[in-house]
């Protein structure tokens, strides 16, 4: 069912604040259902990211509106997360970075223009593109995808209507169908959850088969506030049994949990 498709509920404006939260809830509870049933696209994608960027490949997302920005979010949260330079997961939006915060008018309606965007960076065939796309008919997108494709570039996308045209340009689709949304064709809510979802999981998935996560914890991550700080001296104190005085000097001077805990002996 597509995500244009009239919403399940009518008379929204004659619910009360209680009936829309509970309605809106119950919405949302079907995503990670959706999600769930794209496992073996996300598993297909995941592992062809992974064998390119084990060779130095990066990662590219690109979107329009609520699908770019979500693309941002996943690929600014990399390097504090992970440890890993800001130019290995890179997201790009039609309209550029106001249209981060504002509607850029027509952006996306540029076919050429996620090309042109793409061109600063070199990319290369051991690079990786997904679109982002609930509709799965953004020109910015598809037109993106089949550069890229054309260019021996891999692609994949995450969109959440089936058969689209953003799915056929990629060579790798994922396509979770949430159904029509709460309020007919608002994509940034069930859409929009269903690729933060996906988005998490494929990030996580590939900076986990990095090495950049040891057991469960973080050991990379950019130690940029108080918070962290406390949060890493935790962590080196739990793997190496040392003092929380000492789990601060390693810090200090080895700059991550990772190299803390291997010096720790020193």
């Amino acid at each position: 069912m597509i995500t244009e498709n009239a919403s399940h509920y009518d008379h929204l404006e004659q619910m009360s604040v209680q009936e829309l939260l509970t309605n809106i809830n119950a919405e949302d509870k079907t995503v990670p259902l959706a999600v769930e049933k794209a496992i073996p696209q996300i598993e297909a994608l995941v592992t062809q990211i992974v064998k390119r960027m084990k060779e130095g490949g990066r990662l590219f997302y690109i979107g329009a509106g609520t699908s770019g920005r979500l693309g941002i979010v996943d690929a600014s949260e990399c390097p504090p997360t992970y440890g890993v330079s800001p130019d290995l997961v890179v997201g790009l939006i039609a309209g550029g970075d106001r249209a981060i915060r504002s509607a850029v008018e027509n952006a996306e309606d540029d076919s050429e223009q996620a090309w042109k965007d793409l061109a600063p960076y070199h990319i290369d065939s051991l690079d990786t593109l997904i679109g982002i796309a609930a509709s799965g008919r953004t020109p910015y997108v598809i037109g993106g995808l089949q550069q890229a494709r054309a260019a021996g570039i891999l692609t994949g996308c995450v969109v959440c209507n089936p058969g689209s045209a953003v799915a056929q340009a990629a060579e790798f689709p994922v396509e979770v169908v949430v159904g029509p949304e709460f309020v007919t064709g608002s994509t940034r809510m069930k859409s929009g959850t269903a690729q933060k979802l996906v988005l998490n999981m494929i990030s996580t998935s590939v900076m986990i088969q990095l090495g950049r996560v040891k057991g469960n914890k973080m050991v990379d991550m950019q130690l940029t506030n108080h918070k962290l700080k406390i949060r890493a001296a935790n962590m080196v104190m739990s793997e190496t049994g040392v003092t929380r005085e000492r789990a601060e000097e390693l810090l200090a001077n080895y700059g991550s949990v990772r190299n803390a805990i291997l010096n720790s002996s020193l």
